[in-house]
């Protein structure tokens, strides 16, 4: 596959994203000509420009994520934070809980914190004097997670939710509620994590070729494995907090890009950070288009589009061998 130039792919991404955006105002019940500034302004370009924060942030983690594992089929939950995020937004809807934080609701609040929780109980369980081994960590990352599912399936059998918020959040929405407040929290969560990734790029690359190759090459292993995965994880945290669990954004695009920029950070970065925006943007597009009314659950559309495409990617790369 020829690969395309950086500098040609953020370009083109960028005015992809821009468009995205732009067209996302166009689409909504009301139609674009009864539409008053204000619906346009703090619903309409609000709930765009949160798509697109949480594409980014998903694309962001899932680069990181893959890097790290070297693992193409990596992604931003491989650490135990879906299921961590999960079950803080299922407890604080059983228990019935309405109090805001920085200015995000309950359940998202609580979201963030298991997300970061469970990412920081895998990390402390994997680490063995002072190290962590990547496949140890993808281990505990899993087990947190099954934890986490089963204490989930608890609260839903035994607790009274409301139903269609439990399913909402579970299946990724984005909500025409405040989208601001969310986008004020998740922005800086993005920046902070995309800042960490450019920085510790070089590191990531050499990482790809074993972690002695790089230390020997001068990489402080550890210390850039720490910030990293913590970059990856607040990224995907925010990203859940905002908008509930989202699948494949994280997963398709820096595999796919990796493969049309070539494996080096400091270019993967930017390219999938907007290109995970975009598309999650466009996703969102397609959800109210098809049901203006009750649009589909994003996560939903995400998965809808995602699978068959990995699975035609899959074939197309066995059929290579």
């Amino acid at each position: 596959m020829r690969r395309i130039p950086s500098a040609w792919a953020v370009g083109g991404l960028a005015l992809i994203a821009a468009a995205a955006v732009a067209g996302s105002m166009l689409v909504g019940s009301t139609p674009f000509d009864r539409t008053t500034p204000t619906i346009l302004y703090e619903v309409r370009l609000g709930r765009a420009v949160l798509a697109f924060l949480a594409g980014a942030s998903l694309a962001l983690s899932g680069t990181i994520f893959q890097g790290l594992f070297r693992n193409p089929l990596a992604d931003p939950f491989v650490v135990g934070v879906s299921g961590g995020a999960a079950l803080g937004a299922v407890a604080a809807i059983v228990a019935g809980v309405e109090t805001t934080v920085l200015g995000l609701g309950a359940s998202s609040a609580a979201a963030f914190a298991g997300g970061l929780g469970a990412a920081a109980l895998a990390y402390r369980l994997a680490a063995v004097r002072g190290r962590v081994p990547m496949g140890s960590l993808l281990l505990a990352g899993f087990a947190i997670g099954s934890f986490c599912g089963a204490l989930l399936s608890i609260l839903l059998l035994y607790g009274s939710p409301t139903w269609s918020r439990v399913v909402a959040w579970l299946m990724g929405y984005i909500s025409d509620t405040n989208p601001w407040d969310r986008v004020k929290v998740l922005a800086p969560c993005l920046a902070a994590s995309a800042a960490v990734a450019v920085v510790y790029a070089r590191d990531l690359d050499l990482m790809l070729l074993g972690e002695e190759p790089a230390q020997q090459l001068g990489v402080e292993v550890e210390r850039s494995k720490r910030l990293l995965l913590a970059a990856g994880t607040v990224a995907a945290a925010a990203a859940v907090a905002a908008c509930g669990i989202i699948g494949f954004v994280g997963l398709i695009v820096p595999h796919v890009l990796r493969g049309a920029v070539g494996p080096r950070h400091r270019a993967l970065v930017p390219v999938t950070a907007l290109a995970g925006g975009a598309l999650l943007t466009l996703a969102d597009v397609a959800a109210r288009a098809v049901a203006p009314g009750t649009p589909l659950p994003i996560g939903a559309v995400t998965a809808l589009l995602g699978a068959p495409f990995f699975v035609a990617l899959m074939r197309r790369k066995a059929n290579r061998v």
